[in-house]
């Protein structure tokens, strides 16, 4: 069976529940074929050459997958022409235009399925921010626009600026770190029906370090050992995607591995029709709480 679609939003549009992230791209195998799994790829600036470079070998593969970029900070590099002295974020029209523009290029496309402002920028100007926007999709540019990393309170700001929905925000989100389920962040996402794209979904890497001594990490890896027992041995891996997957918001997972066999193994939650009952899912929240629910 292969990794389904879902809808990032009530106007769309419709994506794989995995995604693959771009942030390995360039480290071992790198990238061989991965729309045998995945419909869609997230990029932002910092890795789009690379994609930019197998997609110009391979012109047939545009048309398989959906893009994903981000916008809006700035690091110091030699990328902008410019001398960056200080990492900043930068939301002026002009800016987000001209990455985009950068973006399109770079990436052998004339459109972007989906462009993110990549975090929360305290100097943002919600009115400059969303005309650019509209022009860009006016324009054909950008087909969909979300955020990453927003705030409630920011993400009702932008949109009450625009005419059309945000289709998602994307943040981070694993079994180690659960902020998102207590700052209203999935439950603005539940209201706005779209559905949340997440970050960092094994809390990176740290769930399978058997040699961590952090005490939350080693009370999640048994609970997680124990419900993977009880799915007759599912990896623990499956077991802390089916976690994220349980929630009613429809999260649609960011894949950060270049592995193939590991891309292919999150089939195995749809082959065996996985879904964790209550128990289990609050035996992994309690673990990683360290207390009960109240």
């Amino acid at each position: 069976m292969s990794v389904p679609q879902v809808s990032l939003g009530p106007e769309g549009p419709m994506v794989s529940q995995f995604v693959y992230g771009t942030m390995r791209l360039g480290d071992g195998e790198g990238m061989k074929d991965p729309q045998s799994i995945l419909q869609r790829i997230d990029a932002c600036y910092t890795y789009e050459e690379l994609l930019g470079s197998a997609l110009k070998l391979r012109p047939g593969l545009r048309e398989k997958i959906q893009i994903i970029t981000k916008t809006n900070i700035v690091i110091p590099s030699s990328h902008w022409g410019y001398e960056v002295k200080v990492k900043h974020y930068n939301s002026s029209a002009e800016h987000i235009r001209s990455q985009v523009e950068r973006s399109l290029r770079v990436l052998h496309t004339d459109f972007l399925d989906i462009v993110l402002l990549h975090r929360l920028d305290y100097l943002m100007d919600a009115d400059e921010v969303a005309g650019v926007m509209t022009e860009l999709k006016n324009e054909g540019k950008v087909r969909h626009w979300g955020v990453s990393n927003h705030t409630v309170h920011q993400v009702e700001l932008l949109q009450s600026r625009l005419s059309f929905p945000l289709v998602t925000n994307q943040i981070e989100l694993s079994v180690t770190h659960l902020q998102p389920l207590d700052d209203g962040t999935l439950d603005q996402c539940q209201k706005l029906r779209i559905s949340p794209m997440l970050w960092s979904p094994l809390g990176g890497g740290k769930l399978f370090d058997r040699e961590n001594t952090d005490q939350q990490i080693q009370r999640i890896q048994k609970a997680i050992s124990d419900v993977s027992h009880e799915l007759n041995d599912l990896p623990e891996d499956l077991v802390a995607y089916a976690w994220l997957l349980r929630h009613p918001s429809k999260p649609v997972i960011l894949l950060g591995t270049n592995n193939r066999q590991r891309m292919q193994s999150v089939r195995d939650l749809y082959d065996r029709n996985i879904r964790l009952d209550l128990q289990q899912w609050y035996s992994i929240w309690e673990a990683s709480k360290g207390h009960p629910v109240p």
